[in-house]
């Protein structure tokens, strides 16, 4: 996922006890239950968890800051704040449930609506290991993806660490 943000980066100086030579905002959206959560045995995201990463790529390091959001409707309004800087914006939905996949227009109307022009959106399928569950195909999500310009994929429910294992 270190590919949604290689031209939307912001330099940082080494030295002042930075340790890496690019940052990148991710924002991670969808509704409740969809698997977008750090830590799997924590109560559901109230407001906004916040995580970091530092990874190498192209023999720079390269810290990702990983801002996961409350999916619950009553908690939108403070989310919305989070969006800004974002050089990339998940949007995640359950395959097996396919309100969550119904309500990604609200959520790509948001993401597009409160980042710049040049943030990238990546639409992700989450829990396609439950092929017997499942209530959304490929076929669709990539059709909702392509109509709108997404990147898009599918990964297996994460049972321990949920997407933060995708960095």
């Amino acid at each position: 996922l270190a590919y949604i943000g290689v031209s939307l980066f912001t330099k940082m100086s080494i030295g002042g006890g930075y340790n890496y030579s690019y940052i990148f905002k991710y924002i991670i959206v969808g509704d409740m239950g969809v698997g977008k959560s750090f830590f799997p045995d924590c109560p559901h995201t109230i407001g906004v968890e916040f995580g970091t990463r530092i990874i190498e790529l192209n023999d720079q390091k390269v810290k990702l800051q990983i801002w996961d959001t409350a999916g619950q409707e009553r908690f939108r309004a403070v989310t919305r704040s989070y969006y800004r800087g974002a050089a990339g914006t998940l949007l995640v939905y359950d395959v097996t449930r396919r309100s969550t996949f119904n309500h990604i227009q609200i959520w790509l109307s948001d993401a597009r609506r409160l980042t710049s022009a040049n943030t990238v959106i990546m639409l992700i399928g989450n829990k396609s290991d439950l092929e017997d569950q499942r209530d959304v195909s490929y076929e669709e999500a990539k059709a909702l993806a392509d109509e709108n310009s997404l990147m898009f994929v599918e990964c297996r429910g994460f049972c321990r660490y949920s997407l933060h294992q995708q960095f």
